[in-house]
């Protein structure tokens, strides 16, 4: 019970945390809820297309297989899962009313998902992990719904560039999360040096969206 708590903590507290810098009007709790379930629901169809994936991609050798893992294996892989089951949950739905809404509903698929995997790493490799993970991982994955639901709603509230707003939706999220991996995976001294600065990147560039849509909904 308590590695599970220490796997749940960290997305609980950004959930609430995002459910309550919607100002305006509150979602729904059944469609948190689902946006919630889905997130975590993709982790199976996620976890068979990596399995396939790495067999597909396991000739790759230094920068190439840290690059193939990180953009290919994991971002592309999970961020499209992600996407499509936030378009597919609320692009139509009565409820995705204002802009913040977006980022409300992209933070909790994502956040969906992040709380599967958090509670596998964590259960595998102890509550050291989950410590780590609670400072990078899962505010990571936050920061990635929260520009996938930025860019959703753009497109949702403009006509005209819709088609460009829904591939930044997609496309962004996967190069912010292949850099993230890509970073780690190269297990390279001089690029990790840069893993803080970009978690603060990526930290900054989170608040800034949610300002942003608070701002001008």
């Amino acid at each position: 019970m308590y590695t599970l708590i220490l796997a749940l903590a960290p997305v609980l507290i950004i959930l609430f945390y995002i459910y309550f810098r919607d100002k305006y009007e509150k979602e729904p709790l059944g469609l948190l809820l689902r946006a919630l379930l889905t997130g975590a629901f993709i982790t199976l169809p996620i976890i068979l297309t990596e399995q396939w994936l790495h067999t597909r991609g396991n000739h790759h050798q230094g920068y190439m297989a840290a690059a193939y893992q990180a953009f290919i294996i994991a971002a592309l892989t999970e961020e499209t899962f992600k996407f499509a089951g936030l378009f597919l949950l609320v692009w139509r739905h009565r409820a995705f009313n204002e802009k913040f809404d977006g980022i409300v509903y992209g933070v909790f698929v994502s956040l969906g998902f992040a709380a599967v995997e958090n509670i596998l790493y964590v259960y595998e490799f102890g509550h050291e992990v989950a410590y780590s993970r609670a400072l990078t991982a899962v505010p990571a994955h936050a920061v990635f719904g929260i520009v996938m639901g930025y860019y959703l709603s753009m497109a949702r509230f403009s006509k005209k560039m819709r088609f460009y707003f829904l591939l930044q939706a997609l496309l962004i999220p996967i190069l912010l999360h292949g850099i993230y991996d890509f970073i780690l995976m190269t297990e390279h001294q001089w690029l990790l040096l840069v893993f803080i600065p970009y978690l603060i990147y990526l930290w900054r560039t989170g608040f800034r969206r949610m300002r942003e849509l608070s701002v001008n909904q």
